[in-house]
């Protein structure tokens, strides 16, 4: 599914709920994307959404990857055609993929490798 969407949320909502053990919740910390504010988001009894601040990235790694790909791998082109895009991106993130230890560092020290966790 190449989009993200309500639709999309929910069959991952869908899928994170089928695997949560019998007994056990979970807790999901989401940015404010739209899809995750949704009024037609279909959250399953065993899952909590919990959303995060906006404008808040050192509150959710995740952002200083993407901030990691665009500063090295995705910024200053122009690209062709949306496939070439996408093409682009694609080989950005297995590049990523490809060496663990950068995305343990980015997620724990911050795409510049500063220590930012004490602020938070």
């Amino acid at each position: 599914m190449p989009a993200c969407n309500t639709e999309a949320m929910n069959l991952h909502l869908a899928e994170i709920a089928a695997t949560v053990a019998p007994a056990a919740h979970a807790i999901l910390l989401v940015d404010q994307a739209g899809w995750h504010l949704s009024t037609r988001l279909l959250v399953p009894a065993n899952i909590t959404i919990i959303l995060l601040p906006p404008k808040c990235p050192e509150l959710n790694p995740v952002e200083n990857v993407w901030q990691f790909m665009r500063d090295n791998w995705l910024s200053n082109r122009i690209f062709k055609s949306y496939d070439d895009l996408v093409d682009h991106c694609c080989a950005a993130w297995n590049k990523l993929v490809d060496q663990p230890w950068r995305i343990m560092s980015i997620c724990a020290n911050g795409p510049t490798g500063s220590d930012q966790w004490d602020l938070v």
